[in-house]
């Protein structure tokens, strides 16, 4: 090899360490950008409501099975005024002292814009669910008593968007209680052979990074 050829092969290790360095120099550049972006504008968190819960059917039959049939009105309000919401994936049920009583039913994966307000009306349902033994006698007195509670959890994932920057995935989880009166009528309006209970209950929310 001639000094010349030698010339020419420094000449590009020195060219791809430059180019080598330019790209990195920008990825760190643009994460720091991403990062102090990130900081100033800290997105808060979603609020969900709980708007109403109208119940087809919720009967403890022996040996401790529980059917439920109800629909749920949730709402979500994205309080952000820069930055939108993406919700990848989320699953809603309900349940009884921490125990599943529906299966769960997947929302529709929506993107909610700066402060905007998503209603979602889903059906959720249990047939025949084997409730805990130790749970058993608490629903059978709630439900002689005429008062239950119950929660409606929503378990999911969800991205936020600012400009045309997208985050990594986020969980959210949300707990939101429901008081149903089957004794006193009043407290609900008859949907046919349903009773609807409107209840306008704030949900905690919960979101962290997966």
């Amino acid at each position: 090899m001639t000094a010349k050829d030698c010339g020419h092969h420094e000449d590009d290790e020195q060219r791809a360490k430059r180019i080598t360095i330019a790209i990195v120099g920008f990825f760190v550049v643009f994460g720091i950008v991403v990062f102090l972006v990130w900081a100033i504008l800290h997105p808060d968190k979603p609020r969900f409501i709980l708007q109403d819960v109208t119940i087809y059917a919720f009967n403890l039959t022996a040996p401790n099975l529980l059917t439920s049939n109800m629909q749920i009105t949730l709402s979500s309000h994205n309080p952000n005024d820069k930055i939108g919401i993406f919700y990848q994936k989320l699953d809603i049920f309900a349940s009884y002292h921490n125990q599943q009583i529906t299966l769960p039913t997947l929302l529709p994966r929506t993107y909610q814009g700066h402060l905007d307000v998503t209603v979602w009306s889903p059906f959720l349902y249990g047939n025949a669910v084997p409730v805990a033994p130790f749970l058993e006698q608490g629903l059978s007195q709630d439900l002689n008593t005429g008062m239950v509670l119950l929660n409606v959890k929503v378990y999911g994932e969800l991205k936020w968007k600012v400009g045309t920057w997208v985050s990594g995935r986020y969980q959210i989880n949300a707990n939101c209680p429901a008081y149903i009166s089957f004794s006193d009528r009043t407290k609900g309006i008859q949907v046919g052979s349903a009773m609807k209970y409107q209840l306008v209950q704030t949900c905690t929310v919960d979101v962290s990074l997966n």
